[in-house]
């Protein structure tokens, strides 16, 4: 049985941040959970390009993601369109 590979740092700092966009709209109500579970994968979707070397980029990226998070969190928030 073939194992996975091994992921950087980054890698697993992107995986972490994927999952936790997911268990976030688990919290929101049932009728827009697919939107928020549609917009973290187009988000993580528009920037499957970016080259896996530029570091920069990727730690920029992880940290808008973050922020973005953190906004939609928010219990206030119960909808997203986008």
């Amino acid at each position: 049985m073939a194992r996975a590979p091994r992921l950087s740092g980054l890698q697993r700092d992107v995986l972490s941040l994927y999952r936790r966009c997911l268990r976030a709209a688990r919290t929101k109500p049932a009728s827009t959970r697919p939107n928020f579970e549609a917009f973290a994968r187009r988000e993580f979707g528009r920037n499957v390009g970016v080259d896996k070397k530029d570091f920069g980029a990727i730690e920029f990226l992880l940290r808008k993601g973050q922020k973005q998070l953190e906004v939609y969190e928010a219990p206030g928030i119960t909808n997203i369109a986008g």
